[in-house]
């Protein structure tokens, strides 16, 4: 099988499953609270791209970023985020999160309690739950990414290849 760099591996998997488009719809809506700031949600979701590899959802997640005003710096500084100067104490938090969940532990707990407590400091248990529920969603379309490989960079509607008639 060749792979065609302007065409998706898998066509269109909403047009395939069309209820993916009610549940993408539902974790936007429970992601957009207000409880956690859209910044820190793309912030989360850009790490959360890189942490797992994945071309496209990390040019999306930075695309989104750049279109609501994020500065350049704080877009490319995600990588090496524990390091860089440019993130709030609630977003280097989130972020922590993030690479807690996804990455394996060494040894003991994903999110031990020292992570909870920091996290707990910045966050309010609704917006824990919606950090929680911004990692999920990010991570319930990996697999998608990943098989599937959509198209980084272009426009929603051609990023995958159409469902053939």
């Amino acid at each position: 099988m060749t792979i065609n760099p302007t065409s998706s591996r898998l066509p269109n998997p909403q047009q395939l499953v069309p209820a993916l488009g009610e549940i993408g719809a539902a974790l936007f809506k429970a992601t957009g609270n207000g409880a956690v700031p859209r910044t820190t949600i793309g912030l989360v979701q850009l790490r959360a791209g890189q942490i797992v590899g994945s071309t496209y959802l990390a040019i999306l997640h930075a695309g989104n970023l750049r279109a609501a005003g994020c500065p350049e710096e704080r877009i490319a500084a995600v990588a090496t985020w524990c390091d860089a100067p440019c993130f709030t104490e609630p977003e280097r938090a989130a972020l922590a999160l993030v690479e807690a969940i996804l990455q394996p532990a060494s040894h003991g707990e994903r999110v031990s309690e020292k992570l909870y407590a920091h996290a707990a400091e910045h966050y309010d248990h609704t917006a824990l739950a919606t950090l929680a529920i911004v990692i999920g969603q990010v991570n319930f379309f990996v697999p998608l990414a990943l098989i599937g490989k959509p198209i980084p960079g272009r426009p929603q509607s051609e990023q995958w290849t159409p469902v053939p008639s």
